[in-house]
C-alpha cells in the first residue's frame, strides 16, 4: 500500500496483511504454550483472517489523514496502520461474545466460534459437555483477542506522544462497548418496550465502537484540532446511529444469504431494538391484536413461518418507514458535522462514502 494515498479500495487489504504479520509475530510465543492453545489461537486467526469489512480500521484510517497525519510527518503512516488495525480484535471479541450470548450458530456464513469447537469436542469424543466446553473455550479467546487488541496497539511503532494523545478515546471505547453489551442484555431480561433505551444501546454498543471512536482514535494519533475532533466525532455519533439502525432492519428483513445469518435472528433472539419498539408503539394505536402478537413472538419464535409472521407485522406497522426516516436523518446530520471545519476534498468524500455505504447497506 502507498501510505501517501488514501484510496479507501487499498485499506482493507492492507489491514489484513497487518493482521496476518500479527498473528505469524505472536506465533512462536503460542507454540511455546503447547498444541490445546495453538488449536485455540488458530480458531481465532480463522475468525479475524476470515471476513469482516474492515469499517473500524478504515474509519481509524480517515481520522488519521482527515486531521493532518500525512502532512505533518510526524507519525510513521505504517504504524498508524498497524494500530487502528488492532481494532479489528475488539471487533473479534465483541462478536465473538456476542454469538455465545445470543446463542447464534453461524457468523458470516460459517459456524460460530464456540459452535465449531463444540462440533471438535464431539468429534474428538472427548469428556464432559460439548456445548459448554465450545463456549468456555471460546470465551477464552475472545479475552485472548482483547489482550491482543491492546498488545497490539501499544507495540504499533506510534510515538508515545501519539499515544497518550489517543488514551481517552482507546479508553472509552472499550468501556462503551461493554456497557452497551450489558444494557443490551439487561432491555432483553426486563422486555424493554423503550425506543430511547434502545438507542442508548445503539449509541454505545455499536456507533461510539464502529464509527465515532476509530475517526477518535485516528485523529488524536494525527495530533488534529479539536475542532475536527468534535466534528468526526457528531459525523460518527450521527452515522453510527443510523448504522445500527440498517443493522437492525437486517436482522428481521435481510438475505440470510448475504447476511450470514437465519432471516430473522434478531426476532428469535428477543432484541430489543428501535425497530422493534417504533413497530409496538404504532401497533399499540391502530391494531392492538396485532401488538399482542408481536409481544408474544417476540424471543419466543422459532419456526420459520412464525419468524415470517412476526416480521410481516413489523412491516405492515409502518415501523420500517418510521426507521428509513430516522437513517435518513440521522445521515444529513451527520454529514452537516463535516461542514463545521475546513477538510480536503479527498478527505470529505472519503467519508461521504464511507457514511453512503454504512447507512445504505444490505449486508
Amino acid at each position: 500500500m502507498d501510505y501517501r494515498s488514501v484510496d479507501l479500495v487499498e485499506v482493507p487489504a492492507a489491514v489484513n496483511a497487518q493482521l496476518a504479520e500479527y498473528f505469524s509475530y505472536r506465533a512462536p510465543e503460542v507454540a511455546a504454550l503447547g498444541s490445546p492453545f495453538q488449536k485455540s489461537v488458530s480458531y481465532l486467526e480463522q475468525f479475524v483472517l476470515g471476513g469482516g469489512k474492515r469499517i473500524r480500521p478504515l474509519y481509524g484510517w480517515a481520522g488519521f489523514v482527515g486531521g493532518g497525519g500525512l502532512e505533518t510527518g510526524e507519525e510513521d503512516p505504517q504504524s498508524v496502520l498497524r494500530a487502528v488495525s488492532a481494532l479489528e480484535f475488539i471487533q473479534a471479541c465483541a462478536l465473538i461474545h456476542d454469538d455465545i450470548i445470543d446463542a447464534s450458530d453461524t457468523r458470516r456464513g460459517q459456524p460460530t466460534v464456540h459452535r465449531a469447537i463444540e462440533a471438535e469436542h464431539q468429534q474428538r469424543d472427548f469428556l464432559g459437555s460439548s456445548p459448554a466446553f465450545g463456549e468456555h473455550a471460546a470465551i477464552l479467546i475472545g479475552d485472548l483477542a482483547l489482550v491482543w487488541a491492546e498488545d497490539m496497539w501499544r507495540s504499533s511503532g506510534v510515538s508515545n506522544a501519539a499515544l497518550d494523545r489517543a488514551a481517552e478515546p482507546w479508553q472509552g471505547m472499550r468501556t462503551e462497548v461493554i456497557g452497551g453489551q450489558l444494557l443490551d442484555i439487561m432491555l432483553e431480561a426486563e422486555g424493554s418496550e423503550s425506543a430511547e433505551a434502545a438507542n442508548t444501546v445503539n449509541r454505545y454498543k455499536t456507533a461510539a465502537y464502529t464509527i465515532e471512536r476509530p475517526l477518535h482514535l485516528g485523529a488524536a494519533l494525527a495530533g488534529a484540532t479539536d475542532a475536527i475532533i468534535e466534528a468526526f466525532r457528531g459525523y460518527g455519533r450521527d452515522i453510527g446511529m443510523a448504522f445500527q439502525l440498517r443493522d437492525d432492519m437486517l436482522g428481521v428483513f435481510g438475505d440470510s444469504a448475504i447476511t450470514g445469518k437465519p432471516a430473522g435472528d434478531d426476532l428469535r433472539e428477543g432484541k430489543r431494538t428501535v425497530l422493534y419498539a417504533t413497530a409496538l408503539k404504532l401497533l399499540d394505536e391502530s391494531s392492538p391484536g396485532q401488538a399482542a402478537k408481536l409481544r408474544a413472538g417476540i424471543g419466543t419464535v422459532e419456526d420459520p413461518d412464525a419468524v415470517h409472521e412476526i416480521a410481516s407485522i413489523i412491516a405492515g406497522s409502518g415501523a420500517v418507514e418510521a426507521v428509513e426516516e430516522e437513517i435518513d436523518r440521522l445521515s444529513t446530520s451527520g454529514l452537516a458535522h463535516l461542514d463545521s471545519v475546513t477538510l480536503s476534498d479527498e478527505v470529505g468524500e472519503i467519508l461521504r462514502t464511507l457514511a453512503i455505504k454504512s447507512t445504505a447497506r444490505r449486508s
